[in-house]
């Protein structure tokens, strides 16, 4: 099979429609009300973050002359356009679900966004108060000159494009930019009336004070618009790791900031001359103008306040308990018995800190290896960390300065490491490292003992409570010998090769996973029957979709659960009859990727940091680990079913990506989340 004659979708489309499931959680009436808009955040968002790295890249790619676009297998220009026609579909469905059918739910819970013009007299004092008292004091006007550069924006930030003019002639007129400060409360709670909740945005209490601001001019018309820029945010910095890399990240952060504008957000109540004012100054590239709504940056909804019952959000899902694991007895005693596995966020992450926190503590400890990747803002796992140092442990950590928009935030959090005198690697040269891993060294009867906790998800407190991960704690020595041999590599900052056990990136991953795809063919040949479950956040490996499609047309049936991009393209005649593929999106975000292999009757499965895309197989340092322990892995092959089986929020990926939801012959309902939690409820009671 050539690449030009294989079904392959391209990465961007197949992300935008993923986008689109995230919308239909919006449109859901199943979901309650303050979720939907949630729904509407994360959609936006996650376009924001699609622009800024996705259609920056595109937009690079355009450049390539015709020979390097063959090479390509597209052409980045007709990406670009069908990704611009996509978008804007796009942003009228959202603009049509927010304002027309939100905004009335809203309503009918007593419950009312206002505008600037929807304010009485009391309100609208109360608003003018908060204004001067909170507001003015922060907002300064940019007037101005048609003869000069027009400002540059920030990247993200909220503006407002003004015309000042007055009713009785067009001439003289002013223009103006107003910059909204990104630490400026986006939503104010206005006072309730006969039951009656109000709710106001920053932006509309600006308008509503224009004249507040513009008093020293003589002007009677004021028109405020808002506009948004999303800039190009790859960074641009030199590979070498060494300890300048820290400075030039960030200088590079800076440069982020002032990066090639990549979309152009603008309200379309904004009268076209000034539209055209706006444009012909700013410079901006006709694809790079996308019409949206009143209210840009939607991605600070996520915060948006609940003034109304408790039904409008998902009820809390209290963290369930571990059987066989106690708050008060050692987990490496446990741990010396068998494996333990930690659902999250369905069950608590109190036990990937507490099982740190004793390896801080206890004397029999001498060292920790822990690989950290994105971090929660007040982070336990770093003070657990530190105390462990201040133990007198030798604590290793490889804290990964590349991870994207985390930058700034594991900048910080290596300088504090350092300041505790913890041994600190920044990362390596030409690789992130991706893996999620912990390996403690502990001298038991004078000879040392190694215990391990391996993830799918980041050593972070604050997304356990909303991805969906699977972590174990082993003291299997095939595990924990392969992560000595691999801690050992990337403290002297190398990539290595021959684990045993371990499915590691960049030198082995590729070829281990072709050789298991492999063997299920072998297998499909002999007669007998064959599979493979995957459950991944992204598939869009090209060599991998060859591989599962030479599977497929080898009689093994492929079950596939991919909640992002899926470049596979299933059900197509003589390539993959035998694949298919769901998609889930639920309250949860699912985020752990396993690999489950029919091996002949003697199943075998594995779990990953990886995603099944190129950048994971050569780019990083991943870590695929074998389920060894019979329980933990039946365990997490029951919670596998029932995302096969849901039929309420798992979504058919087709030739046609329609995103309908899955039907099947089963006629209770079932919704895979609901379901794993109250199966772990009752196991582990």
């Amino acid at each position: 099979m050539t690449k030009k004659k294989i079904p392959f979708l391209n990465r961007e489309i197949s992300w935008l429609y993923f986008n689109d499931r995230v919308l239909q959680e919006a449109a859901d009436e199943t979901v309650p009300l303050i979720e939907r808009i949630k729904f509407l955040s994360i959609f936006s968002s996650n376009l924001e973050e699609f622009y800024r790295v996705r259609v920056a890249t595109m937009n690079r790619l355009s450049n390539l002359n015709d020979k390097a676009k063959e090479l390509l297998g597209f052409n980045p220009k007709r990406v670009l356009n069908e990704i611009k026609n996509i978008v804007v579909k796009q942003e009228r469905k959202f603009e049509q679900l927010f304002q027309a059918t939100l905004i009335n739910e809203l309503a009918q819970n007593r419950i009312f966004i206002l505008n600037e013009t929807q304010l009485n007299v009391a309100r609208g004092e109360f608003v003018r108060n908060h204004f001067r008292d909170k507001i003015l004091s922060n907002l300064v006007p940019i007037m101005l000159d048609m003869d000069k550069p027009f400002p540059e924006l920030k990247d993200r930030y909220l503006y407002f494009f003004v015309r000042l003019s007055r009713s009785s002639s067009k001439k003289n007129e002013k223009y103006a930019l107003i910059e909204l400060p990104n630490d400026l409360p986006r939503f104010l709670v206005l006072p309730e009336t006969n039951g009656l909740k109000f709710i106001i945005l920053a932006e509309d209490i600006i308008k509503y004070c224009l004249d507040d601001i513009f008093y020293v001019f003589n002007y009677d018309v004021l028109d405020a618009f808002s506009i948004q820029l999303t800039r190009d945010a790859e960074l641009d910095i030199d590979k070498n790791v060494s300890d300048k890399f820290v400075d030039e990240l960030k200088a590079s952060l800076d440069k982020r900031k002032k990066g090639k504008p990549m979309r152009l957000l603008y309200d379309t109540e904004m009268p076209f001359e000034m539209l055209t004012v706006l444009v012909t100054k700013m410079k901006i590239e006709a694809e790079s103008l996308i019409p949206g709504n009143r209210y840009h940056k939607f991605g600070d909804f996520i915060a948006f306040p609940n003034v109304g019952g408790k039904e409008l959000e998902y009820a809390p899902n209290v963290p369930l308990k571990v059987s066989g694991l106690h708050r008060t007895e050692s987990i490496f005693n446990k741990l010396q018995e068998r494996d333990f596995l930690i659902n999250l966020p369905y069950q608590s992450y109190d036990y990937i800190i507490l099982f740190l926190r004793e390896a801080a503590i206890d004397p029999k400890v001498t060292e920790i290896h822990i690989t950290l990747y994105r971090l929660a803002e007040n982070s336990r796992v770093i003070n657990a960390l530190i105390n462990a140092a201040k133990n007198g442990k030798k604590v290793h950590c490889l804290v990964e300065l590349k991870a994207r928009f985390d930058e700034q935030a594991n900048i910080f959090w290596t300088s504090r490491l350092l300041e505790e005198g913890i041994s600190v690697n920044y990362g390596l040269n030409d690789y992130k490292v991706h893996s999620k891993i912990c390996l403690v060294k502990r001298i038991e009867k004078g000879r040392s003992k190694y215990y391990a906790n391996l993830a799918t998800g980041n050593f972070n407190e604050k997304t356990a409570k909303l991805y969906c991960d699977h972590s174990i704690f082993t003291a299997k020595k095939e595990i924990t010998n392969d992560l000595l041999k691999l801690f050992g590599a990337l403290n002297k900052k190398n990539v290595t090769k021959g684990f045993k056990h371990l499915i590691v990136s960049p030198l082995e991953s590729r070829n281990k996973i072709y050789g298991l795809i492999e063997r299920e063919i072998k297998i499909a040949k002999q007669g007998k029957p064959a599979y493979m479950i995957l459950k991944v956040n992204s598939l869009a490996d090209e060599g991998i979709v060859e591989k599962l499609y030479e599977a497929s047309n080898g009689g093994v049936k492929i079950k596939l659960i991919v909640r992002g991009i899926c470049t596979l393209v299933p059900g197509i005649e003589g390539f993959s009859e035998n694949i298919t593929v769901i998609s889930i999106i639920d309250k949860f975000l699912e985020h752990a990727r396993v690999f489950i292999f029919g091996n002949g009757g003697k199943e075998e499965m594995f779990l990953s940091s990886a995603d099944l895309m190129s950048r994971n197989f050569e780019h990083r340092v991943e870590v695929g680990f074998p389920v060894l322990d019979v329980e933990v892995q039946q365990e997490i092959r029951d919670i596998i079913e029932f995302q096969l089986q849901d039929n309420v929020k798992a979504r058919d990926i087709t030739k046609t990506n329609s995103n309908k939801y899955h039907r099947n012959r089963i006629s209770t309902k079932i919704r895979a989340q609901v379901q794993t939690y109250n199966y772990l409820k009752n196991k582990h009671q």
